[in-house]
């Protein structure tokens, strides 16, 4: 099959908190970003090596999620951001915990073979980081 996901998109209001996030925890590499003023659109592109970049996006009048961060609802829910091993998982993820952002589940061992946890970007997006 010659289709692939190319990048995933996040709205946000906090374009650069969100962009230090994502480098300082995952090692993302980011481009230079994007900036159209007519439209007050800022975006950058984020990378992980291999797979699918992510793109934030900020612009004015976008509404807030009516939806509880932390809470399922019907839609895109979570992406996930795999890394080597247990201790990898394990370690990530309470890096994350120390640093103030939200655990939601895990990390735990799943019926499916997953060994993952669930953890809130500054804005409550949900990331599975799995191995």
């Amino acid at each position: 099959n010659h289709m692939h996901i190319d990048h995933i998109a996040i709205w946000t209001n906090q374009l650069e908190v969100m962009r230090e996030f994502y480098i300082t925890h995952f090692g993302a590499v980011s481009n230079d970003g994007y900036h159209n003023p007519a439209k007050k659109f800022r975006s950058y592109f984020l990378s992980f090596g291999t797979g699918p970049r992510l793109e934030i996006m900020q612009r004015e009048g976008i509404p807030d999620n009516a939806n509880d961060p932390a809470a399922q609802y019907i839609g895109l829910i979570h992406f996930a951001i795999a890394v080597q091993s247990r201790e990898e998982v394990d370690s990530l993820t309470k890096s994350l915990r120390d640093a103030g952002f939200p655990v939601l589940d895990g990390p735990r061992q799943t019926g499916d073979g997953y060994y993952e946890s669930v953890v809130a970007d500054p804005e409550g997006n949900r990331i599975e980081i799995t191995a």
